[in-house]
């Protein structure tokens, strides 16, 4: 597996080898020994699934608090995916700034999102599938979420995106106390 730091700290991009023939293909998608190598010792507790029918479904940002923060390992299942990463850690050296990728069956990559991070995607095609590693358990009280469109990410948009109640209602970033701090190491 190919594991590569992006340039917020902490954020990896994952690449899981395919050993394929003419039946399809055989993917490790995760293994902690594997990335424990790359300094990513990590105990994820839940996995989640999506789907989102429509081209233009944007989910995010989002983020839980502490002490329920949340790591997440993304990848696409079906489909493809705009994914995003935003610092939100008071005192970074990189706070508000963004990592996004394209996430999807075909490029088989993933995207590590550890804690202190809004994330957030939006869907590419129909019937996008997005399967999600976590290290925490989802805690309703500690759940929040950023505007989508106050961080100056260039969202891969066709038209105004297919939003939930939840994401439309979000604070701007510039309205927004983090409860995440930076911690130089």
């Amino acid at each position: 597996m190919e594991v590569t730091e992006t340039a917020l700290k902490g954020v990896y991009l994952l690449k899981p080898v395919r050993h394929g023939d003419t039946r399809g293909f055989f993917s490790e998608s995760w293994n902690r020994a594997r990335m424990a190598e790359n300094g990513l010792d990590i105990d994820f507790v839940q996995d989640n699934h999506s789907l989102s029918r429509q081209t233009g479904t944007l989910r995010g940002l989002h983020y839980q608090a502490p002490n329920r923060a949340q790591g997440k390992l993304v990848r696409c299942g079906r489909g493809s995916l705009y994914d995003v990463a935003v610092d939100i850690r008071k005192g970074s050296p990189t706070y508000g700034q963004s990592f996004g990728t394209e996430l999807s069956f075909e490029n088989g990559l993933q995207l590590y999102v550890p804690e202190g991070f809004l994330h957030g995607f939006v869907t590419l095609e129909p019937d996008t599938e997005v399967v999600y590693k976590v290290t925490d358990y989802y805690s309703a009280e500690h759940d929040g979420a950023v505007r989508w469109d106050s961080c100056g990410i260039d969202w891969p948009l066709e038209g105004a995106p297919h939003l939930s109640a939840k994401d439309e209602a979000a604070p701007a970033l510039a309205d927004f106390d983090s409860p995440f701090h930076w911690e130089a190491t």
